[in-house]
Formats: C-alpha cells, structure tokens, sequence
C-alpha cells in the first residue's frame, strides 16, 4: 500500500446507534495513491470507485478506495450472509446482530462460525406502491444497519459494493425463466475500516483509519490483517457470445409485435459476449481507465474469484441531503475520427426524432419513479438532451432532480427507481419480462448498481453498465439497445456490439500498458529540413508554423517583406506564403517569389499566397460577390498531384477570403487541384515547378475531418521539397 504521511490527532464522535467511533487521519503519496489499491485487489477483497470525468454540475473528478474491509454482506435472492473477515470483523458484527435483533423484516437469524445467516421473510400483506420501498427485502437488512452506524459527521464511511439486478425480483412479480447459478450473488457490500480518499483537483490524498467501540467491545488494538482472495486464471476458453449473428436482429423484430399491440413503448434487451481473461484484472481496470474516462469507473474484488471492472456513463441514484438527482442516458451515436466528425455525429443524433422519442419515455419514466417518493412539485428537468461523450459514443442525457419526502430517505429514493427504465424500458414490469423472455443469460450484475451508500444518510451510485464480469478467468460483457417500433434490426445489434467492442478491447489490449491508442501520429517526414515560414501579417501563421514543425522540421517565421540576407543565411529548404488580409500586391509577394525561386526554392502558398501565385505568373485575381470568412466548405479533388495525395476525393475546409483566382485567366502552367461545388479554384500545382498553394486553410479547425490539413502538410514536407 501507499506510504502513510502525517498522522493527525483522531477525532471521535457517536453514532445513531451508540457506536463511539475513532477517526484518524494520515496524508499519503497523491501520485502513487490509487495505483497501489488496483495492484492490491488482485489479492485481496475491496473495491475502487473513481471518476475521471468532468461535466459541470454534475461530475467531477474524484476517486476513493477500500481494501481489506473487516465486513462483507452478501446476499442470494433471501438468502443473506454478514462475514467477519478478521479479528475486528468480528466485533463489528457483534454491533450489527445487536441492530438487528427487533427486526421484524428477519424471519431467521443464526449465528455462524464466521458471522451472521439471515433469511429474510416474504411479505405477509399487500403492499401499496406508495409503501413498495419499505416491503421485507435484503434492504431492510441494510436500511437498519445504517441507520444503527447513521452519523453526520463523516462524509465517506459506509457500504461499498454492488447491487444485482435480481434484486428488483423481490419487489416485483417476474417469473425467473433463465437458469441462475448457484455462485451468482445479488448483493455484495463492504463495510471497511480503512479509507483512502483522493482530491484530484488539489492533488492530495489521504486515508481515514476508524476504531469502532461498544458496550465495552472494541477494535481499537486489534490488527488490521490481509483478507487474501486471489485472482485465478482459467485454461477454458468461452463462446464468443450467447447470441450468434443475425439472432439479435430477430430479436428486435420480435420486439416490435409487442410495440405494434402496445405491450411495450420500447425495451433494452442485451447480449452477452464472452473472453478469456489472460492478465491480471488490475491491468484490464487501468486499460479501461485510461481509454474510457466515465463519472463511474470501478474495480472490485468481490471473493470468490469473481470480479467487477466498469466504466458507467450513467448516474443511477444520488441523494445528496433530501436532493436526489438521476442522469437517464438515451440516444446514441458513434464517435467520428475527429472532432469536426464529431460535430456532425452531434448534429445527426440531435435531430433523430427516433433517438429524442428514446430519451423523452426514459424520463417521463424517471419522472414517475421519483414522484412515488418525493415532496409535490419538486420533481425538475433541469438538463434536456445534453451531449455526454466517451471513448466510442455519444449519448444524448436528461439530468432530473427532486426532493425526498420528509418520511422518505436515500434507500426509498433507490428502491423506487430499481431499475432504470434505461436499461430495461417502459411500461418498466412489462419490460422486465420480456427481457426475462427473451435474453439468453440472466443479468446478474448488469443493469443494477454500483458505489456507496454512507453512514450519513447520502448515497452515490451508478448503473453498472459497460462493465466486464470475471468469474473464474472468464470475463462476460453484456451490452444492450434501446429499442423502439421504428428500431432496425441489424442497426440494433451493431450497436450492441460497438458498446461491448471498447470493454473487449480493454481486456485485449490490457497487457499493452495504458496509452490511449486514438491519438493522431504525425509522419516525420520534415526532420532535417528548414521552412521559411512569409507571415503577410496573419492571425493563424503560428498554428499554420505548428503544423510544419510537426513533420519535424525546423520552421523559422519572418514579416513580409523578406530581406535577401535571410534567405542567404537560413538557407530554407522550403518557402510558404501564409495567408493574410488585403491583397498579394499589399506585402509585394512578387519579390518574395521572386528571390525563392531565384534560388530554386520549392513554394506552398496559403490563401494569400495562392492568389500571390496566380498573380505572379501572370494570372487575373477576382473577389467574391459574398466573403468567405470562417466558412467551411466541401471542396472536390480534381487532380490528387501532390498536396492532395491520400486524401479522399471530398473534403471539407476552412476558408477565410474574398479573393480568389479567377479561373478563366488562370496561367496554363497551373493545374487546378480542387475547387468548390460552384467552381471556384481551392488548389493549384504547377506543372514543372515545385510550386503549389492552396486557397483554404489547412491549419483551421474547419480542416481537422479527415486529419486532412495535417496531412496536407505532411504532402507539401514531402513531396515539394527535393
């Protein structure tokens, strides 16, 4: 683990319960301090919740992690288990059978060689809905050890774990038709006594070590031992998935009957693909990490050699006080190849009736959900459609709040959603149970919940959504579509499969280290050579210098006009004309060609610089009868020559003129390379010489598709200079 730093004065406080707890504080190393807990959790039990992504007013970077906690829960559909896992376990679970003993939800509690058994009772009466979050369920377990331990005055102690997606089983009628396996949990909680807590925008770190005493019983003094649970591989190798090709498709027109009759608005089936696990999940969690930020990525160490690795996009529950606050994702679109790409995914996926009809029944639902369990009135959407995007996608996302009912707390408010209409779809029961009918595998984790539910009254959890499963050195992705009538079929299950397809990568690549692999690499192939870089007094001369220097080349930038002696004494390889404001004859562009070429020296001009060109070799300039100031425009390659090889034959560019060369007077010694839909010259080579230009600007950010500018650049480095 981490080395410990200053160590503070504990402090002490009581809780609801009567526990005096001790809290004290010691700073650890920022920098090594969660690295340390992932290598850990390969061995031993304990879970790390990170967010490594930002949104304003809704998520900000943080992370916090446990490892060797003292007390597990668990529990199989009623079945519930409260271990010691050490020395300290055990006096801690002496606290939590004293909270228990008048709880009416428990129909048998025995004592055990390592802690706790508990059978919870079916309920004996009907439960209006107004009630459903208070009915017996392992909940009701949980809801009273926390409120034994309920204390303000710590922000972080409490559960961590996750929350299984049978859960809801016991809350709702859904005949189980798919086979569950006896190890599959629906709940695995951590209560731990030691916490490590990470302050990313102050770059501090810290843990928090808890003594727990009562009615003379005491942790104070006793050990805090390993709980050894190591990871085991496995030498079987699974199916690629349970569903084979074109069998998800079927599946969506199945779906479809049910929308024709009514039945359903829209359902969020899945399917499950399988892959070997062949490194330490540890590596598989910092792949992930650092190719998918999310608000929720977690790794746990669930025992039993099965673990959680995620990276959630999606808020499930968070109360924070009475404010509770959810985040329903729905609308999805793949990532482009680039920014501008981007913007046009962003565009298509906006104006999607399709995926807006996804996204509005996903939170009138929500809506609904929360208005079972808060005060009139204060159900809000305060976010509309708001673009989140990740490693692959891009979601559209609503953000939807409300305050809890006086009577109501952190677990009526979780109940109530459980669960997500994003991940099972409306009317929610009829949902659940043709996803009972017609997926392949049951759930398990998927679709539930992830995080931590604290000991004052708080709670922060998200769904657990892209998320790997291990279980015995196999791992499972299961990635689902929101589906509506007017869904297709084959659209469908891709989507499903570019979901999964960033989690299989992670478990892949996870031997490969944590670089992300979508950065740009930028052909080298300006090393040794030296730009003269003619700045006609311009605004983008120094990115248009950036973009040549990183072919590695040199680039020196010089006011027009360009004294002879520069020339002479920086010996360029290359002269590029930059674009500029008024006209070639403005910056007398003659001269500077003139001795360039003199010299033999190869030219490129930019904007200005082709119009200097034209005018240089006896062509006739013209302006346009609407200027082209920050416009982007699709521009068609005529001749791919030399600046346009490799590109494709459209591409869109950033223009910033009003100039331009008039086509009809063009001298016959140039070769128009593009130009726009309505004729106007874009590109320009001239047949002999190693000169060139361009009447756009390669280096806007109206020219990042494609990476076109850059590689435009790389063709000037490479092929105009001899």
């Amino acid at each position: 683990m981490t080395n410990e730093g200053q160590r503070q004065q504990p402090d002490h406080f009581s809780t609801r319960g009567g526990v005096a707890i001790e809290r004290a504080r010691s700073t650890v190393e920022y920098a090594t301090a969660i690295d340390s807990y992932l290598d850990a959790l390969d061995d031993r039990l304990g879970a790390v919740l990170s967010s490594n992504y930002e949104y304003p007013g809704r998520y900000t970077r943080w992370d916090i992690a446990i490892v060797d906690p003292p007390v597990m829960i668990s529990a199989r559909k009623r079945d519930m288990q409260i271990k010691a896992l050490n020395a300290r376990g055990k006096i801690i679970v002496a606290m939590i059978k004293k909270a228990l003993v008048d709880e009416a939800h428990i129909a048998k509690m025995s004592d055990t060689d390592e802690g706790l058994a508990i059978i919870i009772a079916e309920p004996t009466r009907v439960v209006s809905e107004e009630e459903r979050s208070r009915a017996p369920s392992v909940f009701s377990v949980v809801r009273k050890i926390v409120s034994h331990f309920y204390s303000p005055q710590d922000d972080n102690l409490g559960f961590f774990g996750s929350f299984g997606y049978d859960i809801a089983f016991q809350f709702d009628p859904i005949e189980e038709k798919l086979e569950r396996a006896e190890n599959q949990r629906d709940l695995v909680l951590f209560l731990p006594d030691r916490i490590l807590v990470v302050d990313n925008h102050s770059a501090a770190a810290w843990v928090d070590e808890y003594e727990f005493s009562e009615d003379g019983a005491s942790t104070i003094g006793l050990p805090r031992k390993k709980t050894f649970d190591a990871f085991e591989p496995t030498d079987v190798v699974p199916p690629k998935g349970d569903h084979k090709p074109g069998e998800y498709a079927d599946l969506v027109r199945s779906a479809k009957d049910s929308f024709s009759r009514g039945d359903l608005f829209e359902v969020v089936p899945g399917q499950m693909f399988y892959e070997q696990v062949k490194s330490k999940p540890s590596a598989i969690a910092r792949r992930l990490k650092a190719t998918n930020p999310a608000p929720y990525s977690f790794y746990m160490n669930l025992g039993n050699n099965e673990f959680l690795i995620g990276a959630s996009p999606e808020m499930f529950v968070r109360v924070t006080g009475k404010r509770i606050e959810t985040c329903p994702i729905s609308g999805t679109i793949e990532r482009g190849a680039d920014a501008i790409s981007d913007s046009e995914q962003i565009l298509k996926l906006l104006n999607s009736k399709k995926d807006e009809s996804e996204l509005t029944m996903c939170s009138d639902v929500d809506r609904n959900d929360k208005s079972r369990v808060c005060e009139p009135g204060t159900v809000r959407v305060i976010g509309r459609r708001q673009i989140e995007m990740y490693s692959r996608l891009i979601h559209t996302v609503d953000h939807v709040e409300g305050r809890l009912r006086d009577d109501m707390d952190a677990f009526d408010g979780f109940l109530s959603h459980a669960w997500a209409v994003t991940v099972t779809g409306a009317p929610k029961l009829w949902a659940m149970r043709f996803i009972e009918n017609h997926e392949k595998s049951p759930r398990a984790w998927y679709g539930g919940a992830i995080g931590m539910v604290k000991f004052n009254g708080d709670m922060n959890t998200g769904l657990t959504l892209r998320t790997i499963q291990i279980r015995d050195g196999i791992a499972s992705v299961r990635a689902g579509a929101t589906l509506l009538f007017d869904s297709d079929p084959e659209a469908e299950e891709a989507e499903t499969e570019l979901k999964a397809s960033a989690l299989l990568a992670a478990i892949r690549d996870s031997a490969k280290g944590n670089a992300p692999t979508s950065e740009i690499s930028v052909a080298r192939v300006g090393e040794g050579k030296r730009i003269l870089l003619v700045d006609h007094e311009d605004s983008f001369v120094h990115t248009l210098a950036n973009y040549f220097r990183q072919t590695g080349a040199d680039v020196r930038t010089v006011r027009s006009p360009v004294a002879a002696e520069i020339f002479d004494d920086y010996r360029p390889d290359l002269v590029v004309l930059s674009p500029g404001p008024g006209k070639p004859s403005d910056f007398d562009c003659k001269a500077t060609i003139k001795q360039a070429r003199a010299r033999d020296l190869p030219v490129f001009g930019v904007c200005l610089g082709l119009q200097a060109l034209t005018e240089a070799y006896g062509g006739s300039l013209r302006q346009l009868g609407y200027p082209m100031h920050g416009k982007p425009s699709r521009i068609r390659v005529q001749e791919a020559g030399r600046i346009f090889s490799g590109l494709p034959k459209e591409i869109t560019v950033g223009r910033y003129h009003s100039i331009f060369a008039d086509p009809a007077r063009l001298p016959e010694v140039f070769t128009v390379t593009a130009e726009t839909e309505d004729g106007v010259v874009m590109g320009i080579e001239h047949r002999h010489e190693p000169v060139a230009a361009v009447q756009f600007h390669p280096e806007s950010i109206m020219s990042l598709g494609h990476n076109a500018g850059m590689r435009m650049i790389e063709n000037v480095v490479a092929h105009l200079i001899k």
